[in-house]
């Protein structure tokens, strides 16, 4: 088995190291994890991962 290639998010800076870390399954589905934690991952599907971007940056969360 192949190990992710994890990217990390490019708003993911600072000297505290916690990020937030993705990369992209061979079936296509998004894997999700923060960096100081990096055992505990979440999968996700491009389609609710990017409904949740567009919720975020319309300010649907707060």
């Amino acid at each position: 088995m192949s190990h992710p290639a994890w990217q990390k998010s490019s708003f993911s800076t600072g000297p505290e190291g916690a990020c937030l870390e993705a990369a992209l399954t061979p079936g296509g589905l998004i894997r999700l994890r923060e960096s100081d934690r990096p055992a505990d991952v979440i999968t996700t599907t491009p389609t609710t991962w990017a409904t949740l971007l567009r919720t975020v940056k319309a300010g649907g969360l707060g």
